[in-house]
């Protein structure tokens, strides 16, 4: 759904209130940014390591 669209559902009143509100609100700390910035650029925690293929047991 694009900026239009949301606009059209809602109308201006609305998206008046929400920028109102959105400009009420802190500003969030550096520790909240970094937490949030790990977890958005990692959502599934670290990858796990799997163990390399045995080059012998692939040969039968």
């Amino acid at each position: 759904m694009n900026r239009e669209e949301r606009r059209a559902i809602l109308g201006d009143e609305v998206v008046a209130q929400i920028r109102a509100r959105v400009a009420e609100a802190p500003e969030p700390s550096d520790e909240l940014v970094a937490t949030l910035r790990r977890i958005m650029t990692n959502p599934a925690g670290e990858i796990p390591k799997g163990k390399p293929a045995n080059p012998l047991e692939l040969e039968e």
